[in-house]
């Protein structure tokens, strides 16, 4: 079998085949430079007025250019960093904002401040108050944990129960009707009213947010499970505890897991707002307290710790799906 090297740098041969590596793209070399000229332009250019991050902004600027060349140059052998070129679009794009934000705030002090923040008090945030800001990231996992959990345990089990029970409909529908559709944020001035800490009071509500869709889909799922399932199930002598935990539920998954992605969303929204007005910790406490303070680096900077936290458990989210039901991977993108 001949090497890579034998075969020339555009092929790899794998099981006895030859097969072509992906071209990695030149727009991501093009990338590599734009971001080499941004951090050339963070580093010779004065700024208007002095700021303490100039140096680390540029030298960040200037390595994240580096590593795109050279994902560019080991794209040519390797299929994987080959890939990286489908980002080059927005890496191009991403230094050119960098770069416009950096001449009219750090530069030419065009825009008002405080509430336009200049790209080195953005990277000043991480640098100096990372401890704030992490420890509120972790109390707003946290108690997103608690109140997710709960809500997805009380909306699964009460939406099986109306699926599968014609009692339990008759006596949990009227209430889900009525109490349902309710926004969970209403029940505020009652939760923190009832509950005899603020922490116990956001669970709650967070855990209300989750289990409303949830318990509404599972329903649908488990109440449109074709008979013809549990007619075959019950010719083999399935019990009802078999037909529930081994035909309704499977087949419901599809629907169980849209009414987790829309819990998941309401739960942040939730989450915010619970922290904003009684937690004391969190990323909601921290928007707030930044606020106060007219810190609005320090607000923007949380904005995207908060962002990026939403879209990894969505994403993981995501991932149990696919692996749960493989049969419909890819049906649903996030």
């Amino acid at each position: 079998m001949t090497s890579i090297a034998e075969a020339g740098p555009r092929r790899l041969r794998v099981a006895g085949l030859d097969e072509p590596l992906p071209r990695p793209a030149l727009l991501l070399a093009a990338a590599g430079l734009a971001w080499l000229a941004v951090g050339a332009l963070v580093l010779s250019w004065p700024d208007g007025q002095e700021l303490e991050r100039t140096q680390l902004l540029g030298a960040l600027a200037l390595a994240f250019g580096a590593v795109q060349l050279a994902a560019y140059a080991g794209g040519w052998l390797l299929a994987r960093l080959a890939k990286l070129g489908r980002f080059a679009p927005w890496l191009l794009v991403l230094a050119a904002w960098l770069a416009g934000w950096e001449i009219v705030t750090a530069k030419l002090d065009l825009l008002p401040l405080p509430f336009f923040p200049s790209p080195q008090a953005f990277v000043e945030v991480y640098t100096d108050d990372w401890q704030r800001l992490g420890s509120s990231l972790l109390a707003s996992l946290l108690l997103l944990f608690r109140g997710f959990a709960i809500g997805a345990v009380v909306g699964f089990t009460v939406g099986v129960a109306l699926g599968w029970s014609k009692r339990a409909g008759y006596w949990i529908h009227p209430l889900m009707r009525l109490v349902g559709p309710l926004p969970a944020t209403a029940w505020l001035p009652l939760a923190f009213f009832i509950f005899p800490t603020s922490a116990a009071a956001s669970t709650f509500l967070i855990a209300l947010a989750t289990a409303f869709p949830l318990t509404v889909l599972t329903w649908s799922g488990v109440a449109g499970v074709q008979s013809a399932y549990y007619d075959v199930a019950r010719t083999l002598g399935a019990s009802s505890r078999f037909l529930v935990l081994k035909v309704a539920i499977p087949a419901a998954l599809p629907h169980v897991f849209v009414g987790l992605f829309m819990g998941l969303g309401s739960s942040f929204a939730v989450l915010v707002v619970a922290e904003m007005l009684g937690v004391k910790a969190g990323l909601g406490w921290y928007l707030q307290w930044a606020q106060g303070w007219a810190a609005y680096a320090n607000m923007y900077g949380a904005l995207l710790v908060m962002a990026l936290m939403c879209s990894a458990l969505i994403t993981l989210l995501f991932r149990v799906r696919d692996r749960l039901l493989a049969w419909q991977k890819g049906l649903v993108q996030w």
